[in-house]
């Protein structure tokens, strides 16, 4: 049971590094890129919280992002294998068309996952499953614990690497 619960723990931290920075390199907290996601980000901003991670949160929340992608894509990687990753990706993607979104960070978050996931249960024995887990953990972190911090520390870490 232990070995477990640190596998968890390092896929939660391994899949919160993943999808947020994928959601940076998409630049998630540059606007709302998708309908809601400038609502969301001015409930928060107006609670306290920052608007460029306002905006981050608000695309998570509208739209299929990186973190639904690598959650979807470790249970399309635990049922079946690199072919249900990649399906989970095509799913994101058809998904994020639905929502009116590129779609990028998340049929790339897909994509990421499962290689990452391909790569840690094939040559350090991590369980896939172990990612279902930690992805949960993982989204919880950044959408269940506070808004108002979490979007103050996403904003604040676009600020530091923004290249506009």
């Amino acid at each position: 049971m232990i070995p477990e619960l640190a596998y968890i723990a390092a896929a939660a931290a391994l899949s919160l590094i993943l999808f947020t920075a994928l959601d940076l390199f998409w630049k998630l907290p540059k606007e709302g890129g998708v309908s809601g996601a400038d609502a969301v980000s001015r409930e928060i901003t107006a609670s306290g919280g920052d608007q460029n991670g306002g905006w981050m949160l608000g695309n998570i929340i509208c739209s299929p992002d990186a973190s639904a992608g690598t959650l979807l894509a470790a249970c399309g990687y635990w049922i079946c294998g690199i072919p249900g990753g990649i399906a989970a990706a095509v799913l994101v993607f058809i998904g994020a068309r639905i929502c009116a979104d590129k779609g990028w960070a998340g049929t790339s978050g897909a994509l990421a996952a499962t290689i990452l996931i391909w790569a840690l249960s094939t040559y350090a024995n991590f369980p896939p499953e172990t990612f279902i887990a930690g992805m949960v953990i993982a989204i919880l972190i950044v959408q269940g614990i506070s808004v108002r911090h979490t979007s103050r520390i996403l904003g604040s870490i676009w600020r530091k690497i923004r290249n506009d």
